[in-house]
């Protein structure tokens, strides 16, 4: 196998091992080379993206090796971490966000029961965008905790209070649908307006 081919390999496995990274030992085991020609090998790859002024850097942590974002680029990462568009909200959190929307304060289980499926990981992306928060404890066993929006739903949704939120009418699945529907209407409108504001 080449000197290129090697190097290629080694850009994948960086990629596939995620934020653990791999150490020199781990590399060379996988490509069956020694310690020393896997170091030099990805130092090599190191120096190839930097000079190429890639969007992908690899980093050297705690005697590994790891793929990060360019450092140059960081104020786009921002914008992408606060700015919660449509295409960074899954189904799953648009229909736990419209449920938190219309129902708060609420719990984990209670969303879990609407929606009929687990919701950890909606709930998680949510307050990771900042959209929802914990806002107490339910007077239950295991003093669950409570979810409500934050200012900045208000705010990207173009609302003055939660009063501001359309009502929606049907049965619980209509609801739901028609909560949801609501949502990606005011998030589509919001980024029209966004867009004409930049124009």
């Amino acid at each position: 196998m080449n000197y290129q081919n090697l190097k290629s390999i080694i850009e994948g496995l960086l990629f596939m091992a995620g934020e653990e990274g791999l150490n020199k030992r781990q590399l060379a085991d996988i490509l069956d080379v020694e310690q020393e020609f896997a170091i030099d090998l990805v130092e090599d790859l190191q120096r190839d993206l930097e000079r190429e002024g890639r969007g992908i850097q690899i980093s050297s942590l705690a005697g590994g090796f790891r793929m990060t974002t360019n450092k140059d680029h960081a104020v786009f990462f921002e914008k992408m971490a606060y700015t919660p568009t449509r295409s960074h909200l899954s189904q799953a959190a648009l229909e736990t966000l419209a449920i938190i929307a219309y129902r708060q304060p609420i719990t984990r289980i209670d969303i879990e029961e609407i929606r009929g499926v687990k919701s950890d990981r909606p709930i998680y992306s949510l307050v990771s965008k900042d959209l929802i928060e914990e806002v107490g404890r339910a007077e239950a066993i295991g003093r669950p905790i409570l979810y409500g929006t934050t200012k900045l739903f208000l705010d990207y949704f173009g609302l003055a209070t939660l009063k501001d939120l359309p009502m929606p009418r049907g049965d619980i699945e209509q609801e739901l649908e028609a909560e949801t529907q609501m949502l990606f209407d005011r998030l589509d409108n919001s980024q029209l307006n966004i867009e004409q504001f930049k124009e």
